[in-house]
């Protein structure tokens, strides 16, 4: 079994996030335990502080996938910002929630939509607000 890999997260981004997470009806959206999981293990920095090499939410990121060799990028979201464009995941997602807090290099499973896992790096994060000073997002 793979270690996981140590994350950062902005004050804000932990805030709102448990906000997000006791507005919503217990039970009620799958994947919400690991999503609190991953709030409750990474290490917690003022806005200001965030490396820019994290991904943080409503981050733009690039991805390599190996066995593919292709790149594809998605924007980090909450739910309410979701877009059907396919260039968006939500932050409830398992995928979504597992990215919150990585940086670049670090590698995830991604599930296939036939089954099975991908294994997806991080190569770039193009756009991260903390990066940019547009703390309000």
């Amino acid at each position: 079994m793979k270690t996981r890999p140590e994350i950062i997260m902005s004050s804000i981004d932990s805030d709102r996030l448990y906000s997000l997470i006791e507005s919503l009806p217990k039970n009620s959206v799958p994947g919400i335990n690991e999503l609190e999981n991953e709030i409750s293990r990474a290490t917690i920095l003022e806005s200001k502080e965030v490396p820019s090499n994290i991904v943080t939410m409503n981050s733009t990121v690039r991805f390599f996938v190996e066995s593919t060799q292709k790149n594809f990028e998605l924007t980090l979201v909450y739910p309410k910002n979701m877009q059907s464009n396919g260039k968006t995941i939500s932050i409830l997602a398992p995928v979504g929630s597992a990215l919150l807090g990585l940086s670049i290099g670090d590698e995830i499973e991604w599930p296939k939509p036939g089954g099975g896992n991908l294994s997806v790096r991080i190569t770039q994060i193009i756009y991260q607000p903390e990066r940019s000073g547009d703390f309000h997002l």
